[in-house]
């Protein structure tokens, strides 16, 4: 209920405290704070992802230009750069971590209705990284080549509202194929990759999890057709067959069969072979899901051009982690928002108005239920065709 709060009180009642609360007395966040708890660590940050904020000192002179509005945004006191630096720094990145990720499950469960645009009930994830370019004179901790230093993304996205259902930071040196090391496979879910992903050991174990992917084969597999589905070359289906590999190590991490989809893009015509575990959906379907992939490397541009994870506010390792989980976070709280407040508007626009608008005493419902969703358009006209590799 509207209180005469500012928007930025508002949007903070949507963070699970309680939860919060408990996590951080696990990781003693608090412990011999006198200044700028996590709580208020986390609203300055915060605050700088809403208002895009590129300093320390930003952050600091922002908030300090509305001093009686600061203790009902849940600031006990003024906001020194020097202290948030020392915060940044010092305390737990996991805090942070688990907090955005109860804050998933929330949203995970509010956006488990989305339609997919697919006749599909199993829940698809898109699997992908990216990298965040460092600087290795600030950031020598994250060395990633001889002149060069960064750190990576890895990104599980749950289709259904785009929602990041599991993330890992990495220095940049960890190859994309090991991030399936670090999941736990969802029975029935259907995994979709690009070849970079393709191991064939890895694979066979999502499969003996009763899991399905979809990624495109390499150039140089080896294997040999086993038997060919009839299929309909005007819907751009090549053919439709049941492979065995016949590398001497791939045979033997992956002794079963495989689909192999060969579809020809009208667009481009341009020939992709798709590989798959699922011997059910039509071969359309399979192209369909590859498709989709390409919505994980949107949500990488959409974070990178809207959220603070490009310019750092502190040069440790935690100070870095810390601050793309609550990019994350802020994310996914508003989308909840968004969700929760039944608002046509899109996440872009959303952040558009919130970051002009949080110092306002406004019912949040009134100030976000009036914007026009289609002025998000012009984010992705840039957009590469969706089978172009």
């Amino acid at each position: 209920m509207y209180t005469g709060k500012t928007l930025f009180s508002q949007l903070m009642d949507f963070v699970p405290w309680t939860t919060y609360g408990k996590i951080v007395a696990r990781y003693g966040g608090d412990r011999r704070v006198r200044r700028l708890s996590c709580a208020e660590q986390y609203r300055a940050m915060a605050f700088a992802q809403l208002t895009w904020r590129e300093s320390l000192r930003d952050i600091e002179t922002c908030l300090s230009v509305q001093p009686s509005k600061l203790y009902h945004m849940g600031f006990r006191e003024p906001v020194r750069r020097s202290t948030l630096a020392d915060a940044n720094e010092g305390r737990d990145w996991r805090i942070h971590a688990e907090l955005a990720q109860r804050l998933i499950v929330q949203a995970r469960k509010l956006y488990a209705g989305e339609d997919l645009g697919l006749d599909l009930d199993n829940t698809v994830y898109a699997l992908d990284s990216t990298t965040i370019d460092l600087c290795l004179a600030v950031f020598p901790w994250a060395h990633f080549r001889t002149t060069k230093a960064a750190v990576k993304m890895h990104t599980l996205l749950d289709l259904r509202g785009n929602i990041p259902s599991f993330i890992h930071v990495s220095d940049g040196k960890l190859h994309d194929v090991h991030a399936l090391d670090l999941l736990l496979p969802e029975a029935g879910a259907i995994y979709v990759m690009d070849r970079g992903y393709v191991d064939f050991a890895r694979l066979h174990a999502l499969h003996l999890a009763s899991a399905f992917f979809v990624t495109r084969a390499k150039s140089n597999m080896d294997a040999h057709r086993v038997y060919s589905a009839p299929t309909d070359r005007k819907t751009g289906i090549i053919c439709d067959q049941t492979i065995a590999l016949d590398g001497h190590h791939t045979s033997q991490h992956y002794p079963g069969h495989v689909r192999r989809i060969r579809f020809r893009d009208p667009g481009t015509t341009k020939t992709l072979i798709f590989l798959t575990n699922n011997f059910a959906l039509p071969a359309a379907t399979i192209c369909a899901l590859y498709k989709r992939r390409w919505q994980v490397e949107l949500f990488f541009k959409w974070i990178k051009q809207h959220l603070r994870i490009k310019r750092f506010f502190g040069t440790s390792e935690n100070a870095v982690k810390t601050q793309i989980w609550i990019a994350v976070s802020v994310y996914v709280l508003v989308a909840i928002v968004k969700k929760r407040l039944n608002l046509d508007a899109s996440l872009y626009t959303l952040l558009q108005v919130l970051s002009v608008t949080l110092f306002e005493k406004i019912p949040i419902n009134q100030a976000l239920a009036g914007t026009d969703s289609k002025c998000d358009t012009s984010q992705v006209t840039n957009q590469l065709n969706l089978f172009a590799y």
